[in-house]
């Protein structure tokens, strides 16, 4: 069991690396693709059909770039398809989302003292509205409001903010914030897969069959590219909130994930409007830093009680607590952990307790005993630095506490 427990470990580690690199990939190609467009210029030269060019230098040679609206009056042999950034960085998030959130949904995902529903009814509560998000989108896009640029955006962000309230009613508030931005995460590689490259595709079919394409599909795949193009920070920012309590683990999370939609929107404002050549509105960064401003004023409310402080033990957590061990590992935990991981740390330097977990009791030692086991048991992760000067054979107790419990 504790070769298996490594090895799952691993597994989050492997898939949270292929989803940075792969987000990466993705994020570099759609900022790539919006500045060129937006640069495009008309020129006297160029062929017929042709929308704009754009002159670039990069590694050592220059490159000539020309944009079709439609397609030219031939269509080259070989195309490049920008579709699999997208669909790797979804499919490694799905996979990091059931590794940690699904399998260990006990834990991350529910909190009984916001919704108390078994761990398979909370995963199908989060299957589903990531589900509901891409089609209440897709109908919006395709519907009258989907034809005002302002109209859809305004009503996209009521949505946004439903949902950001909606999530801290079913979830923990780090598996809130996250699921912020597996909810928008969806419907960037939903637009990719069901609409831009399915268009693209029409267009290319169309040149192939001798046909002349409908315009149509290139405004609408555009419009939808210009949507993924202003989610992209929000999303970044949600992915990397897990590692700040400040920003899920208080009251108004909610509020704080609606501002950081309008942060991520004012910011590719900036860089739109200097990528297109129509000057700089450097007002931009005033109200992304006032927003900023207010988000840290909202994040000094009361802090949200974790699940990991509440008097309530998870079916693996009362494993932990009937081991011959538990008293000795607990007194360790409790002794040379518990200073920083508390509702207030005592330890100088520390003002909250890391990711919010909480190990001041002993139904919170129980509930996080494989990560007690893996930070401190295992691998010398914690304490940091080995400040609270753990020895070997307490490392080597919590190791024997968790192989007690895991029946390993």
């Amino acid at each position: 069991m504790g070769d298996l427990v490594i090895f799952y470990e691993w597994a989050m580690f492997a898939a949270r690396w292929l989803h940075v690199v792969t987000a990466i990939a993705w994020i570099g190609s759609s900022f790539y693709f919006i500045a060129l467009d937006l640069g495009l210029r008309k020129t006297p030269s160029l062929p017929p059909l042709a929308h704009g060019e754009e002159w670039q230098v990069h590694g050592g040679g220059f490159y000539h770039i020309q944009k079709y609206l439609v397609a030219p009056e031939f269509l080259p042999e070989h195309l490049t398809w920008f579709k699999w950034e997208s669909y790797a960085t979804w499919l490694s998030g799905a996979v990091l989302l059931a590794l940690v959130y699904y399998i260990g949904a006990d834990l991350f995902l529910v909190d009984r003292n916001v919704l108390d529903v078994p761990s398979w009814a909370a995963i199908l509560l989060s299957a589903g509205s990531i589900v509901l998000g891409w089609l209440l989108y897709d109908t919006l896009c395709k519907s009258p409001i989907g034809q005002s640029t302002t109209g859809l955006m305004l009503v996209l962000f009521a949505i946004l903010v439903v949902m950001s309230w909606g999530y801290t009613q079913l979830f923990t508030g780090r598996a809130a914030m996250l699921h912020m931005g597996i909810f928008t995460a969806t419907i960037m590689t939903a637009n990719v897969a069901m609409i831009i490259i399915p268009n693209q595709r029409i267009v290319v079919g169309d040149l192939k069959a001798g046909r002349v394409p409908d315009a149509k599909y290139g405004k609408i795949a555009k419009q939808r590219s210009l949507h993924n193009n202003y989610l992209t920070l929000p999303v970044i920012f949600f992915m990397l909130s897990s590692h700040y309590p400040l920003a899920f683990a208080t009251q108004w999370n909610w509020i704080i994930a609606s501002l950081i939609f309008l942060v991520g929107v004012v910011v590719r404002h900036y860089f739109n409007t200097r990528h297109a050549r129509k000057g700089n509105p450097h007002w931009t960064w005033a109200v992304a830093v006032i927003l900023m401003l207010v988000i840290a004023w909202l994040s000094t409310a009361p802090k949200l009680p974790g699940v990991d402080n509440a008097a309530l033990v998870t079916a693996s957590g009362e494993k932990f607590m009937a081991t011959e061990h538990f008293a000795s590992a607990s007194m360790t935990v409790l002794t040379r952990c518990a200073m920083c991981h508390t509702a207030e740390p005592v330890w100088e330097g520390v003002y909250e307790a890391p990711k919010n977990v909480i190990l001041d009791n002993e139904v919170a030692i129980a509930n996080h005993a494989q990560q007690i086991a893996i930070q401190a048991g295992w691998s010398h992760a914690m304490p940091p630095g080995n400040v609270t000067d753990m020895t070997d054979a307490e490392r080597a107790l919590l190791v024997e506490w968790y192989r007690e419990g895991s029946g390993s």
